[in-house]
């Protein structure tokens, strides 16, 4: 285990980059995130985005972000297989959501949303389900201790927990809770763990805080080698059992765990199925990727020329063969970790392979 790989392993990751690179020189569109505001109701110590309670922040008007999509994606995509999220900041601090679902619900989109819950009452989730909502994503970084501390926010703990118990009642709605792990919050793992079942998540997301934005300035949000190996181990554990489908977030290569804490082996799919189209018109791949891979703006290109001739630092990686990456042995197969976590001069933050004791 640690970073070694098993013969299953090392034969399903030969297979995998095979099919990665048939992914890549096809670049089929498959999630479309919009970050439709960057206001918020919350101020998070690990915001990758700075965003805040600022009623001065404007958001990017639904008709612009429609523009492009019927105009530009629409007329080279089947509807039905492009998932469009809207994220944020906090996207229930928009009033038009229901506006914005029902239109995407028309087009043929199915569509979704990550949360805090916070504004998530059991009227307004009615309306967005009645809008088309198809899947949501609802954070809850541990209990309230843990999750005020990272929230800031007396309601925001009880808030999300109610949250989650509505929509893990509706199975209709494709939901899953994504959770922060902290050193505070790994002692009481387990317990946390039996927790989430109590209020009925059967899907689970776990990752590790990585240090952008705020929370690269608050160092008692990090896990350390030891704790992020427990992580691994506690996952693949979870995922044993069976009863709730844990599973490490996309964000990098972790060795002899691979397809142990995941389903599919690691990928980084931001600029080759996953788009996203930030408050400001900016194209990238995921929300979560620095500005400097910025590929272009929706109000000076047009997205689907962006999309097919531009995203080659995202298709192809031999430009991130360097430094820690340079002679690694498990470069095939991890090909310098998730775009996110690499800084404004494309040095990499974080190596996840690296991190593993054991």
């Amino acid at each position: 285990m640690g970073r070694s790989l098993g013969v299953r392993q090392w034969l399903a990751l030969k297979l995998f980059k095979k099919l990665r690179q048939i992914r890549r020189d096809e670049h089929l569109l498959n999630t479309l995130f919009w970050e439709c505001t960057l206001r918020c109701n919350l101020q998070c110590r690990h915001c990758g985005s700075d965003c805040r309670v600022d009623s001065a922040l404007t958001d990017m008007p639904s008709q612009d972000f429609f523009r492009v999509l019927d105009n530009e994606i629409t007329p080279n995509v089947n509807p039905n297989k492009v998932l469009v999220i809207l994220s944020g900041g906090e996207v229930l601090v928009r009033k038009d959501l229901e506006d914005i679902g029902i239109k995407l619900y028309r087009r043929g989109y199915p569509w979704g949303m990550v949360t805090n819950g916070l504004g998530l009452s059991r009227q307004r989730l009615d309306s967005l389900i009645r809008s088309g909502l198809h899947t949501i994503t609802v954070s809850l970084d541990g209990f309230e201790e843990q999750h005020y501390h990272i929230r800031q926010n007396k309601q925001s703990f009880e808030r999300a927990v109610e949250a989650i118990r509505m929509i893990s009642a509706d199975k209709e709605l494709k939901s899953d809770v994504v959770t922060c792990v902290t050193p505070a919050l790994l002692p009481r793992i387990e317990e946390f763990k039996e927790f989430l079942y109590s209020l009925g998540v059967r899907r689970w997301r776990l990752f590790a805080i990585f240090p952008v934005g705020r929370a690269a300035q608050d160092m008692s949000l990090q896990l350390n080698d030891e704790e992020f190996t427990y992580m691994m181990q506690f996952i693949e554990k979870t995922r044993k059992e069976g009863r709730i489908m844990a599973s490490y977030s996309c964000e990098g290569f972790v060795g002899g765990y691979e397809l142990k804490v995941r389903t599919n082996p690691f990928e980084c799919h931001a600029g080759v199925s996953i788009a996203s189209i930030r408050v400001n018109g900016d194209i990238s791949g995921c929300t979560s990727v620095r500005g400097n891979f910025t590929q272009g703006n929706i109000y000076k290109d047009n997205f689907w020329d962006v999309w097919q001739n531009r995203f080659e630092k995202f298709r192809n990686r031999s430009w991130a063969r360097k430094g820690k990456c340079a002679d690694c042995s498990m470069w095939q197969y991890c090909e310098g970790n998730g775009m996110h976590l690499y800084d404004n001069d494309e040095n990499l933050l974080v190596c996840h392979y690296r991190r593993i004791l054991r």
